[in-house]
């Protein structure tokens, strides 16, 4: 029969990652933790020996309690949840009844370390994008409800996680995720039976900007020289010299115009193939 002031483990599931999801504490013992070091989405764990301590900061808060068979310590920790003003709930059947209905846990093992507070810390590159604003989100409803991120420089990434023990995430470049990982990054995600179409054309996509620059020098230089040489070849055409005054002149100013142009245009592959070639093995700037 299930406890007063319970909660069932799939109307627990139908609440995780919504706006009114309840504070979920995990006041399992370490040895119950180590026989299954796995947290329900969203968990915290807590010491259910020093409750009186941490209640009050979950005041006007609602949660949810869970133990190992949600028994003794959930029903304990409940009530001194409310006696601090929380809207405390156990979980029928703590982990175990979790567990058993094939709901989705956590392995610690997985999850980054956490500072003094309990809290995991996180670090990615400043100015966000959809994918930078979706992670937090993602991570603060399903992973760690207290978790800190950090957004810094895009090139400090690496020295602020190593610095402060923060995990970063959203970090490209061949120096930071290794060959293997960054290559990796190329192939999406998709049905396997269209993956065969969808990897050459990302592989080709990352090497088609050095490729369309190769070809836009390549095209201005074979039409400078193929103009020269039609300019001097019309003298030979019309075996007159009488063309020689205007089509010199002609040629030289021309000649002088593609070394111009082409030296331009080589300025500017050399620049953009460095920015594309240095973005691949350092984060972006």
């Amino acid at each position: 029969m299930p406890a007063i002031n319970s909660i069932s483990a799939d109307k627990l599931l139908k609440l995780i990652g919504t706006p009114g999801a309840p504070s979920i504490i995990d006041v399992r013992p370490p040895e119950d933790f180590a026989a299954d070091p796995r947290l329900v989405p969203g968990a915290l764990r807590r010491d259910f020996a020093t409750v009186a301590d941490w209640a009050p900061a979950f005041a006007g808060q609602r949660a949810v309690v869970l133990c190992h068979r949600g028994h003794k310590l959930s029903e304990g920790v409940a009530a001194w949840l409310r006696h601090a003003g929380v809207d405390a709930e156990l979980l029928d059947g703590g982990a175990s009844a979790w567990a058993a209905a094939g709901h989705p846990m956590v392995p610690e093992a997985t999850l980054p370390p956490r500072d003094a507070q309990g809290r995991t810390l996180w670090v990615t590159r400043a100015r966000p994008k959809v994918d930078r604003i979706a992670c937090p989100w993602l991570i603060r409803r399903f992973v760690d409800p207290n978790a800190v991120f950090l957004f810094v420089t895009p090139a400090e990434v690496p020295g602020v996680a190593e610095r402060f023990g923060a995990t970063p995430f959203d970090v490209e470049g061949v120096r930071w995720n290794g060959p293997v990982r960054y290559f990796k990054s190329w192939i999406p995600e998709a049905p396997p039976a269209l993956l065969f179409l969808i990897v050459p054309l990302e592989i080709l996509g990352q090497f088609m900007r050095l490729i369309s620059l190769s070809v836009r020098l390549f095209a201005n230089m074979l039409a400078g020289h193929i103009l020269i040489l039609t300019f001097l070849g019309l003298i030979f055409i019309y075996e007159s010299l009488a063309l020689v005054p205007m089509l010199i002149p002609a040629t030289l100013f021309y000649l002088f115009e593609v070394v111009i142009v082409v030296g331009i245009q080589a300025f500017i592959f050399a620049a953009l193939s460095a920015i594309y070639i240095g973005s691949a093995i350092e984060p972006e700037h």
